[in-house]
């Protein structure tokens, strides 16, 4: 017996309730990420339409555009109904999403608040699969001056050398400095390691008048602040 396609052709719906014809009509605000992801999509596959099709890919990851954004060529195409060149837009949508924040961030150079700081290093380091710390450098206005990558390692953490922390400081004649890390876990309990380095680069600086306004332990979705729970 041959199978019913007809209720899973989108052709078939209802003007708004087809993602093209709806963000037309009604604007992109209204399409939910399925409809979105559908539309990158094209077309389904011969058991269901473009739009079932991205409720499973997305229900696969749990609804989560992160995640959807880490899934690979191969993750992709595991789905019937998604060629390599499915995959590719899928991909290329995601990451240009992704620098579309970071470019945001940058136009925000001032530091504020423990958020702003997340704001401006999470689409840095907040979805990458090992660890690194970063020093933002700032001046008296706290505006960032530069933001410097310190040092990469792996899964459980890296090395920081202190005199290299201070001569760049020194070096860019800034009055202070925060500290970002990531931690690829997806923990934001400081470990001690964590806490000796803080207090030793705090000690270091206040020698030099170099103020350390804040650590920040940045995961993918949240982050920890050392000034905010009092820590510094």
């Amino acid at each position: 017996m041959m199978k019913k396609t007809s209720n899973l052709t989108i052709k078939s719906w209802a003007k708004d309730d087809r993602p093209r014809e709806k963000l037309i009509l009604k604007g992109k605000e209204s399409l939910s990420d399925a409809e979105l992801v559908a539309i990158l999509i094209g077309s389904g596959n011969i058991d269901e339409s473009a739009v079932g099709l991205a409720k499973r890919i997305l229900a696969s990851i749990n609804n989560n555009l992160n995640k959807l954004g880490k899934l690979s060529i191969t993750d992709l195409t595991k789905f019937k109904g998604i060629g390599e060149a499915k995959a590719i837009t899928i991909i290329t949508a995601l990451e240009l999403g992704r620098r579309r924040r970071l470019e945001e961030a940058l136009k925000l150079p001032k530091i504020t608040s423990s958020k702003a700081v997340f704001e401006q290093m999470q689409p840095l380091i907040g979805e990458l699969q090992h660890e690194e710390f970063w020093i933002l450098y700032l001046n008296n206005s706290n505006k960032i001056i530069e933001k410097n990558q310190q040092s990469k390692g792996g899964l459980t953490g890296t090395l920081v050398d202190v005199r290299l922390v201070l001569k760049k400081a020194l070096e860019l004649n800034v009055t202070a400095i925060i500290l970002c890390h990531n931690h690829p876990s997806g923990k934001l309990k400081p470990s001690n390691a964590d806490k000796l380095l803080t207090n030793k680069l705090k000690t270091a600086g206040e020698t030099m008048d170099i103020k350390v306004l804040d650590h920040l332990i940045i995961t993918e979705n949240d982050y920890f602040s050392f000034a905010d729970e009092n820590l510094l």
